[in-house]
């Protein structure tokens, strides 16, 4: 059985200042349109139970995990319990329920629901099978059609038994459920401009460097750690000397005069964030920009466990 926690409970427990450790598990579309401000993305399908429970690891109390109703965020904590965490929490009548009991939440670019695109795409596959298996050319097609409608029907059927609906899974990983379109343009952008300016190393991918030399040129003064992961992320932990520049940031465009008072353009800039992920794209960014950005595939929790100095809050 899965534990829940009410809005105005999980509201309670940020009013009195507590720590809330709040995963959002629906997909980065869907959390840019609208999200509980303290809340951080963790898409379900790209949910490592002990790589989560690695980074709460600083954190006292449980983890919550909150969707767009509650289902995803049950599915999720089913996910932890049965990796052995079972300190996990879902918020009951997730975003929806957190907006409309007052919690405050970061709006932006309004995304179709994941709920919502799975009855489109269901539906449209079963009237394309009706139709196939009514006005088909020859029995083979009107076969095909009945066979198209008669599968999607078992596997809604399916879905709603065991509650795992594999149609969402799928769609979750389409391009436009990953971010805004604007921001896939930028990025793509920025890639082919990194790969005409740097060549073949832009292409490389995450730093050959070994940790050992990254702090050694730390250090020495001739390089700088840079942190793209968001300000509730760093709040909740980061490298001592470290700076904050989170790739939402960057993805909304940053003028380059006010970046270069940030990042010296003649050190080395080693980038990290969470899971080796956000920062190749935000290396994608700075790299046409003329820094010389190398990112980490080793995540926060990994390169303090390599002795890199913590620190916490602002």
């Amino acid at each position: 059985m899965v534990a829940t926690i009410s809005p105005k409970q999980l509201m309670d427990l940020s009013s009195r200042g507590e720590a809330v450790n709040l995963i959002d598990v629906r997909t980065p579309a869907e959390y840019g349109e609208v999200h509980v401000n303290f809340a951080r993305n963790v898409p379900l399908d790209r949910l490592d139970p002990k790589q989560v429970a690695a980074d709460h690891a600083r954190h006292a109390g449980p983890i919550y995990f909150v969707c767009r109703s509650g289902g995803r965020s049950k599915t999720a904590c089913e996910k932890m319990i049965a990796a052995g965490i079972t300190d996990v929490v879902s918020v009951d009548g997730g975003t929806t329920a957190c907006d409309a009991a007052g919690l405050p939440v970061v709006r932006g670019k309004k995304a179709m629901s994941l709920e919502r695109q799975v009855r489109i795409a269901a539906g449209a596959l079963v009237a394309i099978g009706a139709a196939l298996a009514a006005f088909g050319p020859d029995p083979l097609w009107k076969s095909i059609g009945a066979g198209l409608a008669g599968f999607v029907g078992c596997g809604l059927v399916f879905a709603g038994v065991t509650d795992t609906c594999g149609m969402a899974m799928l769609i979750s990983r389409m391009p436009w459920n990953q971010a805004p379109a604007a921001t896939c343009a930028r990025l793509l952008l920025a890639a082919v401009v990194a790969a005409a300016a740097a060549g073949p190393a832009s292409a490389a991918g995450h730093t050959k460097d070994p940790l050992p030399a990254v702090q050694q040129a730390v250090t020495a003064g001739q390089a700088v750690i840079i942190d793209v992961r968001e300000p509730d992320e760093w709040a909740g932990g980061h490298i001592a000397g470290a700076r904050l520049v989170p790739l939402s940031t960057l993805e909304q465009g940053v003028d380059p005069a006010r970046l270069a008072q940030l990042l010296p353009k003649d050190k080395i800039i080693y980038c990290h964030c969470l899971a080796g992920g956000r920062c190749l794209e935000a290396a994608a960014i700075l790299g046409p920009l003329g820094y010389d950005v190398r990112p980490l595939k080793q995540g926060y929790p990994q390169l303090i466990q390599a002795g890199f100095p913590a620190a916490v809050g602002n």
